[in-house]
């Protein structure tokens, strides 16, 4: 699959750009804001639906305009799809297939794969669980379109149960209202916790085998997920333990007023040589952790789909050494990657690759080579 060219109008920095694409590799140099990271975020979006640095859509729009467009023409094999997006400060993101209107962005199904690799990634090992669960819930979303309708629904009845803890009101009777939201909490949550313990297991094995050659057998990574519930068992089994486990914590839960189990509270852990590394790990050896898991993510979505996604880059070659930096590159032949750089540095090691190399200057954009 590949983006074969995109079209922006008043997205961020650019007011009317086209641009036709390397089917390999795609180089954007520029200095900081100048729009480089734009062009990445605007194919995530075509994906996806939404954008990775922020929530709201109208933070997207030009500043001095109302409204804005984005298209892409993408290549599935021997099928072409138009994807577009208009957004407009004050209203809802429209997004079209082929001309064809969808209900909401979450009826998109575009058939264009991402991994994206960005520089805040390192959040993953460094930050808190919820960014752990932001990484596997949208690589599982890409996967599993009803993944991210269950996380929607999981939402919406935690955030009523939680309303019902916190309530006055219901005090009285508080814990026969709650068994109504547990059974459908219960259902929905472990569909998401056996969704979660599926991708945790089918990474873990990749990421082991790329951590090694990465690290010529220096190091073992091993990923274990952190759950409350054993989830070797059947469906029917796990959510009657979450059931017992949603009764066994509905005192503790009605005195904090908050539900103290269920996946808005699970996380993953790495392991570098049994060692969480979060806390023993250096930085370049959390780096080389995530770099690991990110190309994991490019595997598995190639072993279950048939073919690589879409790999966008942003700004990380200057974060990478150059053993990290060169078995990177490997990937580059396999699919269709979007790479930006600061400067033209780090294309040295790409030299025998079939790439396109653009310098951008305030959302501008100028074909050229790195000299």
């Amino acid at each position: 699959m590949n983006v074969e060219n995109l079209r922006l109008i008043n997205i961020r920095n650019y007011q009317d750009l086209y641009i036709e694409l390397n089917k390999n590799i795609n180089i954007f140099i520029g200095k900081n804001a100048q729009g480089k990271t734009n062009l990445i975020e605007s194919i995530y979006m075509c994906a996806t639906g939404r954008s990775f640095r922020t929530n709201r859509d109208r933070e997207i729009i030009n500043l001095k305009k109302d409204q804005a467009y984005i298209a892409a023409n993408i290549k599935l094999g021997n099928y072409k799809k138009l994807i577009e997006i208009k957004l407009q400060k004050e209203k809802p993101k429209r997004i079209r297939i082929n001309r064809n209107e969808l209900k909401s962005f979450r009826e998109l199904e575009s058939g264009l794969y991402v991994v994206l690799f960005s520089p805040d990634d390192l959040k993953i090992i460094k930050g808190g669980p919820q960014e752990r669960r932001n990484f596997i819930d949208n690589a599982i979303s890409q996967l599993r379109p009803i993944y991210s309708y269950n996380l929607s629904r999981y939402k919406k009845i935690l955030y009523q149960r939680n309303n019902l803890l916190k309530s006055n009101k219901f005090k009285g009777d508080a814990k026969s209202l709650l068994d109504l939201f547990d059974v459908q909490i219960a259902k929905v949550g472990t569909s998401i916790l056996m969704e979660r313990n599926r991708f945790l297991n089918a990474l873990n094995a990749l990421a082991r085998d790329i951590h090694r050659q990465i690290t010529n057998n220096r190091e073992d990574l091993t990923i274990k997920y952190d759950c409350q519930l054993a989830l070797d068992m059947d469906r029917e089994r796990i959510e009657d333990a979450y059931l017992e486990l949603l009764k066994k914590n509905m005192d503790r839960d009605l005195e904090y007023g908050t539900t103290s189990i269920g996946p808005h509270r699970e996380d993953f852990i790495a392991y570098l040589d049994g060692k969480d590394a979060r806390i023993f790990g250096s930085q370049g050896q959390q780096r080389t952790v995530v770099l690991s898991l990110v190309l994991s993510e490019v595997e598995l979505i190639r072993n279950e789909i048939g073919s690589y996604p879409v790999l966008l880059l942003d700004d990380v070659f200057s974060e990478l050494d150059d053993e990290r930096r060169n078995y990177l590159v490997k990937f580059f032949g396999k699919m269709q990657t979007f790479i930006t750089l600061t400067d033209g540095e780090n294309i040295k090691s790409m030299e025998n690759l079939d790439k396109t190399i653009y310098h951008i200057e305030d959302g501008k954009l100028k074909m050229g080579s790195c000299l």
